[in-house]
């Protein structure tokens, strides 16, 4: 069903230079990788040179106050602390780290695919749901593309090492309010990989267009609201031989933006993502609607 470079070769002499931010080991320094299309190799060198907003880090970055009425503080990630001084200094709240997949691969078709999976319906959360293999960050993770990486390995049986990581996206938070940073790699000969999905996570795997999530079509939204700002969660169906999934919520928002950075272009709908904002106090009930 998939495929999956084994070795890439050495930087051509002729090939445009790469950008210096080497993501981890798993970045390799090749432009030009052996076995892979042209079109494979201009959309790796592009990803290479994207840019997502500045990645910050929640021990070194203070959150802006943008409410504080009734005892209740809301952030918005992205401000100096120096310019947001806070004079009640209660413990913040802090979101865990997780890193999610987008593996890409050009179909016989020479579309652009992208793997996904359909959650476990014994799962505690998100059961039955069609998701990006990934999951939370482990202390021994170098970065955000060996935690995707390494999920992606005890899911589906995708090796780290026959992915090649070209860049990531901007963080994302999860209705469980996890701070998700989305990992683009890039796939090749789909005959090498054979997904096996592990029975406990995972009911199966499948891959779909990556430009439907730039269209209007199969597509319907919802609006919610979240700390006082609406949004809209985006809904995809999606059949594929005899089975239909439905593709929505931080998996369709992800898969929005990164169709967004590969194809150059918005989506024909409007998108309306809601504001990564995160509550200073939260309890084991707090969850994004």
């Amino acid at each position: 069903m998939f495929a999956v470079a084994r070795k890439l070769s050495q930087s051509m002499a002729s090939a445009p230079p790469l950008s210096p931010n080497s993501l981890s080991n798993i970045v390799k320094d090749s432009n030009h990788c052996l076995g892979w299309s042209e079109r494979l190799n201009a959309l790796a060198r592009q990803l290479r040179l994207y840019k997502p907003p500045p990645a910050l880090d929640d021990s070194d970055v203070e959150e802006q106050r943008i409410e504080e009425t009734d005892g209740k503080v809301v952030s918005q990630v992205g401000f100096a602390e120096s310019a947001t001084p806070i004079p009640q200094r209660t413990e913040r709240f802090r979101p865990k780290r997780a890193a999610v997949l987008i593996c890409l691969f050009e179909g016989d078709d020479g579309d652009l695919r992208v793997i996904l999976t359909k959650r476990s319906s014994r799962l505690s959360t998100h059961s039955g749901e069609v998701a990006l293999p990934g999951g939370k960050a482990e202390e021994g993770d170098a970065d955000d593309a060996e935690t995707a990486t390494r999920e992606a390995k005890e899911e589906i049986g995708l090796d780290p090492s026959l992915v090649n990581v070209v860049t990531t996206l901007e963080p994302f938070l999860s209705k469980h309010l996890l701070r998700v940073i989305p990992v683009i790699g890039i796939l090749s000969n789909k005959r090498a990989f054979k997904p096996t999905p592990n029975a406990g996570e995972v009911e199966a795997v499948f891959d779909a267009p990556l430009e439907m999530f730039l269209k209007d079509e199969n597509r319907t939204s919802e609006e919610r609201e979240w700390l006082d700002d609406k949004y809209l969660i985006h809904f995809f169906n999606y059949e594929v031989g005899n089975k239909k999934y439905l593709i929505w919520g931080l998996t369709a928002g992800i898969l929005i933006k990164a169709a967004s950075v590969v194809y150059q272009r918005p989506p024909a709908f409007l998108e309306q993502k809601p504001k990564y904002k995160v509550p200073r106090v939260v309890n084991k009930n707090t969850v994004m609607p």
